[in-house]
Formats: C-alpha cells, sequence, structure tokens
C-alpha cells in the first residue's frame, strides 16, 4: 500500500522557509508525490529539497534528494510552463550514493538533457516537451510574475512519459526577474514606448537603457533583472514603439536622446552615471548614440553580439534598409534556416559605413559568440579594437569572446535555442532562423558573460570603491 509523503517532502523546516503560501496552498492537494511502490518498507518517504526555494533567475540552487537505497536510480525532472502556454522539461539522471543521496550540486548526471556535474542543468538545458510546436523559443514575458519550475523525481533512468507516471516527490520553485521591492513604472511621455525598472530603495541609482534586437517588442525581463542588481533599467522599445505602429514611421536619432533625458532628469537616478546595453540590432543603436550624439554622455555601453557597421549618417530605417540592400547575401543551412551572418562581411574599408569607435570617450565591453550565424560579431570586434588600437583609445575596450556560443547571449541559466521562429519588423515575414551555438559552451558563456558585465557595469556606474556596488549581487 503507498503511503502519502507530501508533508515529509514539502514541510520540513529546510523548505517551508522560501516557498510562499499559495504554492503550498496548491501542493498540499497534490497526492501524486507519493513513494514508489518497489520501495522498502523499511525505507522512509523520499525527501526532496530545492533551495533557495524562491530566488532570482540568476541565483544557483541546491537540489538535494534524501532517504533513498544506496545506489538507487532516480531521474530528476523539471517541467515549467510558460505563459504561452507550451512545456518545457528538463531532466538528469543519477545514482544514491551509500547514504542513499543525490546532490546535483556535485554528483554527475549519467544521461538525460544534459550530463556530468551541472548545478543548474536543470534551467538551462530545458527544451520543449516532446509533441511541441517546432522552433519555439522561451522567454519571460510578465516580469511581475514568477517562473514557475515543477522539479521531481522518479524512479529509475527515465527518458519519456513522466506526465503518466507517479513521481517519489516534487516541488514547486519560483525564480524571479524583479527583486522584492523593485518597482515597474511604464514610461509613454515624450513619445517614448518604455518601462523603467528601479532598484529597491530610495536612491539615487545609476541608469541604464536596455535595447533588443531586430524582432522589436518591449522586452523587459533583462531590465528588470539589472534594476534586482542595483541599476534603474529603462527597457526601451524603438522598433515597434506606440508612434510607429500608429503612424507607420520608424523613429529617428532623437528617440534615443528623449530616453537618455528622461533618466538623467529623474529624481532617483544619477544623472552623470548612465549606461547603454544592446543586444544584435541594439548594438548598432548603442554605438551610433556613444560616439555621435552630443545630448548622451554615456558612463559606459555594453554591446553583446553585434556590430559598428552601418551607414553612419543613416537613420534607424535607413540602416534596416542598408542590411536588406545586403540581402542577396543570406544563406540557408541544409534545415533550411536562416544564416544572415555574411549580410555584413567583408567588413567594408569605407569609413562612412562603420562607427568611428576610435572617437569613442567611454568604457566599451564587447560580448561576442564565435559561433554566432545571426551576425559577424567576432569579425566585428577584430575590426573594433584594431580601430580603437590605431586610435590610441583601446584601453576602453573589453572583449569577451566565447568559442561554440551563438548569437542569443542571454542572462544566465536561459535555456540555449540553436535555431527558433522569428518574425521580421518591416517585412513581417516568419522564418527559422540559426543563432548558432552549443548548448554546454553557450550556456557557460552566459553565466559568465553576465558576471563580468555585472562588474563592468558596477565599476564604471558606481566606481569600484563603491561599497554600495556589491551590496546587490547575488552571484
Amino acid at each position: 500500500m503507498r503511503r502519502f509523503c507530501l508533508s515529509r517532502v514539502l514541510f520540513d523546516t529546510d523548505l517551508v522557509a522560501g516557498v510562499s503560501s499559495r504554492i503550498l496552498s496548491h501542493l498540499r492537494h497534490k497526492s501524486k508525490y507519493t513513494t514508489a511502490p518497489s520501495m522498502q518498507k523499511n525505507q522512509c518517504c523520499v525527501k526532496l529539497s530545492v533551495q533557495p526555494s524562491r530566488g532570482l533567475i540568476d541565483e544557483k540552487v541546491t537540489v538535494l534528494v534524501q532517504n533513498t537505497l544506496p545506489g538507487f536510480q532516480v531521474t530528476v525532472h523539471a517541467l515549467h510552463h510558460s505563459e504561452d502556454g507550451h512545456d518545457w522539461e528538463a531532466f538528469g539522471h543519477y545514482t544514491a550514493n551509500n547514504t542513499g543521496t543525490v546532490n546535483v550540486s556535485e554528483d554527475p548526471s549519467l544521461g538525460g538533457t544534459y550530463s556530468g556535474v551541472e548545478q543548474m542543468g536543470l534551467l538551462w538545458s530545458l527544451r520543449s516537451v516532446p509533441g511541441s510546436k517546432p522552433w519555439l523559443r522561451m522567454r519571460k514575458i510578465n516580469v511581475q510574475t514568477p517562473m514557475e519550475f515543477k522539479i521531481s523525481v522518479y524512479q529509475g533512468h527515465r527518458t519519456e512519459g513522466f506526465t503518466d507516471q507517479v513521481p517519489l516527490a516534487g516541488v514547486v520553485v519560483e525564480r524571479w526577474y524583479m527583486a522584492p521591492g523593485v518597482r515597474r513604472v511604464p514610461i509613454t511621455e515624450d513619445g517614448l514606448t518604455a518601462t523603467l525598472f528601479l532598484p529597491s530603495g530610495p536612491g539615487p541609482f545609476p541608469g541604464l537603457i536596455d535595447l533588443w534586437g531586430g524582432g522589436g517588442q518591449l522586452v523587459e525581463y533583462r531590465a528588470a533583472l539589472l534594476a534586482s542588481h542595483g541599476i534603474a533599467a529603462l527597457a526601451l522599445d524603438y522598433l515597434t514603439p506606440k508612434v510607429t505602429m500608429e503612424t507607420g514611421k520608424m523613429v529617428e536619432m532623437d528617440y534615443f536622446e528623449r530616453a537618455y533625458r528622461l533618466l538623467e532628469q529623474h529624481p532617483q537616478i544619477l544623472g552623470s552615471r548612465i549606461a547603454m546595453l544592446g543586444l544584435s540590432f541594439g548594438t548598432s543603436m548603442t554605438l551610433r548614440m556613444a560616439v555621435y550624439s552630443q545630448v548622451m554622455k554615456l558612463r559606459c555601453a555594453v554591446c553583446v553580439s553585434g556590430s559598428h557597421v552601418q551607414p553612419i549618417e543613416g537613420s534607424v530605417k535607413q540602416i534596416l534598409e542598408y542590411f536588406n540592400e545586403n540581402g542577396g547575401k543570406t544563406r540557408f543551412n541544409e534545415e533550411n534556416q536562416v544564416i544572415w551572418r555574411d549580410l555584413l562581411l567583408p567588413i567594408p574599408t569605407d569609413p562612412a559605413f562603420k562607427v568611428e569607435v576610435g572617437r569613442l570617450k567611454c568604457p566599451l565591453m564587447l560580448v561576442v559568440g564565435e559561433d554566432d550565424q545571426n551576425w559577424p560579431a567576432p569579425e566585428s570586434a577584430k575590426d573594433i579594437k584594431e580601430m580603437m588600437e590605431q586610435a590610441g583609445n583601446s584601453h576602453l575596450l573589453t572583449v569577451l569572446s566565447y568559442p561554440n556560443t551563438g548569437h542569443l547571449i542571454e542572462p544566465p541559466y536561459s535555456p540555449h535555442f540553436r535555431a527558433s521562429l522569428f518574425k521580421t519588423v518591416d517585412t513581417h515575414q516568419k522564418m527559422v532562423v540559426l543563432w548558432g551555438g552549443e548548448t554546454v559552451a553557450h550556456s557557460r558563456a552566459q553565466e559568465d558573460a553576465w558576471r563580468k558585465m555585472l562588474v563592468f557595469l558596477r565599476e564604471n556606474l558606481y566606481g569600484s570603491s563603491n561599497p554600495r556596488a556589491a551590496s546587490f549581487s547575488h552571484l
């Protein structure tokens, strides 16, 4: 006869501390968390703990399975139901040690969606469950709610059919992009479509303008996480803002200057300590404003997976048109996935088509995936380095270059997507785009780049001697 052991699994004092009352109420009615039929009578209920059960998305967790038999084989499984209605899973195969314990932080996975000792493999190896729509990409939409992950333990080394099996134990954990006290402030003034995230406390805080790439939309989760680490971050939609949707006209360069002024004049923001962060096409805008704007006096800039190649006197629309003019260089792999990295190659020698980074006066960090199949980020970084060396300002440059890493370098433990469905802003055409990268190497790069980026931002926005800077980090 099966014994229900939910109370043993979920209500030990070391686990209850971090779990919200809502989750506990939900789980008290989940009777499927039972011992396996084959467990011996003198073997107590399997105990599963995940600590912290509630934390930031970039905070590591410790997953511990106890009270099994020595040598007992288990599968530790993670399941996430995303806001767009899709299910994602990851799992590892483990063998209990001579005390009947599995510690995911120390013990190797013998198979599954990841292998070896991988403390966060249950997150970064998430994939859509079998039978899902192809080429999905998982992204957080509402940052005011947590991402919930159901962590379960199953008997044996399983690879499928998890929903049809009864787990030995299970818990639900929350991962947040917004730390307690972070404030989300929608911005519509000055024609902007943006969201400002203010860290907890009175401030004043350094500020940052956060730009995503060619897919447009208002993407908030990175800005929310930066605010959780003490930087007031403005997520800015510049390709599909309200004004563009209403008029059909793309924004001009002064749009970014208006965003800068908003931060500069905000009472809780240090107006002289503002940075800019761009990914992909957002890098083009970041470099453009950092070098040429007479309004924006950036303290530092971070460019992820981008290029300095563009018509330097062109508008946002003209820059996009310049890229499209090179559309004939588009390639497709054997799976008919789009490869765009050649559109800006070879790197031009005409200075009219390259941002004059030799004029840059603030520190610049480049984050590069060496297997980027979407943009020529490695070639661009090399040319940027040479241009700055020739101009005598290479001391301002930091390059983080990662082998076997693709285009979408995201916050830590975000799943890696080598290819996914993408819709262009201008033509609204849907296609499967190849981003590149290998899962393990890409995941390592995301963790390392995020940690170093936070250090870079703190040093340049707070100053390395400021003790407040380090107090926000959970890394």
